[in-house]
């Protein structure tokens, strides 16, 4: 089974590039089978790891930023992957 873990934080005013090269320092305790990151407006920054794992598996996960940097806790969802839509 794949799991995604989606980690999203909004930067405080005017630090959109410091929590977006904060997060790109980050490293896991062990390696996903892939990491993306994405920027969004409102200074939102959104960072996707894919695991092969049981649903419910203990992962790492990105640790909460400095709360300064952020305008409110970060949020957190875990997805099971159903696969590729094939009518792509």
């Amino acid at each position: 089974m794949t799991v995604a873990l989606m980690w999203e934080a909004r930067a405080a005013e005017g630090r959109g590039a410091e929590l977006l090269a904060w997060v790109r320092e980050q490293r896991l305790a062990r390696e996903p089978l892939r990491r993306e990151t994405f920027r969004a407006p409102k200074d939102r920054v959104l960072v996707v790891t894919w695991w092969d794992a049981s649903y419910d598996a203990e992962l790492p996960e990105l640790p909460e930023p400095e709360a300064e940097s952020v305008v409110r806790p970060v949020h957190r969802w875990r997805f099971e992957s159903l696969g590729e839509d094939a009518d792509r």
